[in-house]
């Protein structure tokens, strides 16, 4: 049993603010959005991301629109410097997009930091020093005169370097690091000192990021805080207040609301909420939620699939199937009340204009979702335990995507002719379905052959088209890749979402057992949806291409195909 709290931990003191205005306030516009996915994100992954990866992170975060990207910490690692080098020296930086980078309140991490965003049209400098009474007396033995005076050293380095670089657009941004737990008339004179320092102008704004670097109260005290400060900053209108709040007490995104309402500006935080122990607060959610309630983010979450798999893809973490708005099974009802609400709610229909189905806060097909997967079968609604008995009865573990998608493959099943299927008719069901779909592609054969040097792969690989045979020759990184490129030749544009592959062996011989390959298509244009192809063989590139093929059948018409027509 846990022992008496009040003993151990103190409860956090309200803001003296009697006549506080955001209660009755709303939000009526987005935040401007600052995506530390690459900074905060990256360093608290257990594998932090490569070049490669990051950089395709970095792409994503532009193609979904934020304008103010935090990078890197360059002066931690020559991994960091380099990255940020790349994306300048590689023009990768799209001209409506800023770079940030952070650094401590140090001269040597100052420079280096400044040395590796030269030549940026645009960079963002983070610095930050920590201000609350702890870190003051305990970790760094500095007196309150001490703390303001290091800030306004490293502003006045920042301010003179940037000088001596007049080809960037310099924006200075400044961390009061553990603002939550600092006095707040502390915090209003190291603010105030700041931008005093980098003499700040309507013109020349200073960010004054006032995090919640340890979430310590409700969301009320923190919206109480920014509103303090929001009252009494010297140079309002030369200051953009930001917010950086992270999810220890899990109240992120109820901390980032209130705070907007409070006067803030604009928030920091990572795509789906990872970041330092429990992370940071969740952009996707926070943005959606202000969809929900009519105001538009600024953020394109149209295809929130594909968002959520490269997110996966890159940063190695799993996204919750019942994450708010993007998890697999968010839009999915297994109960049955739940579904019979929800297929009232579509029948009805929306007649005065709004969405107003039970138990469904968003439409699906807002963020590119079918409604294919609101209503599955599973054991709480009678119909059996599909995953359990294709894995039970022939090995064949399903990826979670596909679990949700076959449901809805039963569902109708089961609608049309009655009854309750066994594991032989599921099977059966799920062979016809993803495995034996062989119009209007067939395989027939394939081979490979290195590629560039050893470096790559190619493939030649026979195939009916339309009862048409034809030899199709491509290249890529992997065999996968090599046959999707080869695919193109004959005006068949796909792109894989996800691959997976599994032994099939349930009685656990192993010289008997066979390759299942799953992988998931989209058209390469987006908008066509998502199908899953399977493959089964001995050999797994084989079953991999069975998969590949079977999954451009299923996609079928969606895909283009506009260079094979002609050719007819």
């Amino acid at each position: 049993m846990l022992s008496n709290p009040a003993s151990k931990y103190r409860s956090f003191p309200p803001v003296a603010l009697a006549d506080r205005q955001w209660p009755n306030a709303t939000i009526s516009k987005p935040p401007i959005w600052m995506s530390t996915d690459l900074r905060d994100g990256n360093q608290s992954l257990f594998e932090p991301m490569n070049a490669e990866r990051k950089t395709r992170m970095f792409r994503m975060l532009c193609e979904i629109g934020f304008k103010e990207i935090e990078v890197a910490f360059p002066s931690a690692s020559q991994t960091d410097f380099d990255f940020v080098r790349s994306l300048i020296e590689g023009d990768h930086i799209p001209d409506d997009v800023s770079i940030e980078v952070l650094t401590q309140a140090r001269e040597h991490l100052i420079r280096r930091t400044m040395a590796s965003v030269r030549g940026a049209r645009r960079a963002i400098v983070h610095v930050y020093n920590a201000t609350s009474k702890p870190f003051r007396e305990t970790v760094f033995q500095m007196s309150r005169e001490e703390v303001i005076d290091m800030a306004v050293v490293a502003v006045k380095l920042i301010r003179d370097l940037a000088a001596q670089a007049p080809e960037t657009e310099w924006v200075l941004e400044y961390s009061p690091e553990t603002f939550t737990a600092t006095e707040l008339d502390f915090a209003l004179e190291v603010c105030n000192a700041v931008t005093a320092a980098w003499g700040a102008t309507r013109d020349n704004k200073v960010i004054l990021n006032l995090p919640t670097t340890v979430e310590m109260a409700t969301p009320n005290i923190y919206a109480d805080q920014i509103e303090w400060m929001h009252r009494h900053l010297d140079r309002r209108d030369s200051v953009i207040i930001s917010l950086h709040p992270h999810n220890d007490r899990g109240t992120a995104v109820a901390a980032a609301e209130l705070a907007l309402m409070a006067g803030a500006e604009r928030v920091e935080g990572c795509l789906f909420g990872n970041g330092e122990r429990t992370g940071n607060v969740d952009l996707v959610t926070l943005a959606l939620n202000l969809y929900t309630q009519g105001v538009a983010p600024g953020l394109d979450f149209s295809d929130i699939n594909a968002v959520a798999r490269t997110f996966e893809q890159c940063s190695q973490l799993p996204i919750h199937p019942r994450h708010p708005y993007v998890g697999d099974l968010v839009f999915t009802a297994f109960s049955g009340s739940h579904q019979d609400a929800i297929k009232k709610g579509f029948a009805v229909g929306q007649s005065d204009g709004f969405w107003n189905v039970p138990y469904l806060p968003i439409d699906p097909a807002d963020l590119g979702r079918s409604y294919d997967s609101v209503i599955r079968v599973n054991s709480q609604s009678g119909k059996g335990g599909i995953a359990y008995l294709l894995e039970s009865e022939y090995g064949v573990v399903m990826p979670r995507r596909l679990q949700v998608e076959f449901s809805g493959v039963v569902q109708q099943h089961v609608d049309a002719h009655g009854g309750e299927m066994s594991a032989a008719a599921i099977w059966q069901l799920f062979s016809a379905t993803y495995i034996d779909c062989v119009d209007p592609v067939r395989y027939r054969e394939h081979h490979l052959f290195e590629h560039g040097g050893g470096n790559g792969q190619g493939i030649r690989l026979n195939v009916d088209i339309d009862g048409t045979s034809q030899v199709l020759t491509g290249t890529g990184n992997g065999p996968i890749d090599a046959a999707v490129n080869a695919f193109q030749s004959v005006g068949i544009h796909i792109q894989v979402r996800s691959y997976e592959e599994r032994a099939m062996s349930p009685s656990g011989e192993g010289g008997n057992a066979r390759a299942c390959a799953f992988i998931e298509v989209a058209p390469a244009a987006g908008g066509g949806g998502e199908f899953y192809g399977a493959g089964v063989d001995t050999n797994i590139v084989t079953a991999s291409l069975r998969a590949l093929i079977t999954g451009i059948n299923r996609l079928e018409p969606s895909v283009p195909r506009g260079a094979q027509q002609q050719a007819a």
